[in-house]
């Protein structure tokens, strides 16, 4: 992971610009040269905690905001879970807004009961056959095709046919509880 501090010259800058403030009003105030400030802002002075100190006091920013990370890993990495059959596959970070799931789904001889949350699912099928009972529709998808419904219908999944299904799945954080950690939201508990 990159350290950030071949950024803070440039975030410096930003900074005081954002402030509206001169390098000559800045550099004073926190008691240096202007050309210290100006190297510091160029990239040709290091920088050091004795220095950046009394500018972030003036520049009313923390010192985290000019030495933070460039770049975060941007790597998923939490674990696969196993739950009644399913295959859970989390594809996107646990504090992500949209939550994405390759889920493969089991073949088996009943399909689950139908359930009800709140949200939308968005789905796509990389590999086999889906099931997807929606409300009175009985539906079997293909690799290739997708579907986007309301999640307040009683809906149901399951792999059609006696191979397993690989989906790709979108949902909202209650479809993610739904989905992930076996709530249920059967038609009784609506």
């Amino acid at each position: 992971m990159a350290h950030g501090l071949d950024q803070v010259g440039p975030r410096l800058r930003a900074a005081r610009a954002a402030a509206g403030l001169t390098l000559e009003e800045v550099a004073g105030r926190a008691g240096m040269s202007v050309s210290t400030l100006s190297r510091l802002e160029s990239g040709k002075r290091q920088a050091s905690l004795e220095l950046l100190v009394p500018l972030v006091r003036q520049l009313g920013i923390r010192l985290d905001d000019l030495v933070r990370a460039d770049t975060i890993d941007p790597r998923v990495r939490r674990p696969v879970q196993r739950r009644d059959g399913l295959i859970i596959a989390p594809l996107a970070p646990e504090d992500s807004p949209i939550s994405t799931f390759k889920i493969t789904y089991p073949p088996v001889d009943d399909l689950p009961e139908l359930r009800v949350h709140d949200g939308f699912e968005w789905l796509y099928v990389l590999r086999g056959r889906l099931r997807l009972r929606l409300g009175a529709q009985d539906l079997v998808l293909s690799r290739g095709e997708a579907a986007e419904f309301d999640t307040t219908i009683p809906h149901a999944m399951s792999a059609a046919g006696a191979k397993p299904v690989e989906i790709l799945s979108i949902f909202n954080a209650t479809g993610e509880r739904m989905h992930t950690h076996g709530e249920h939201g059967h038609l009784g508990d609506v």
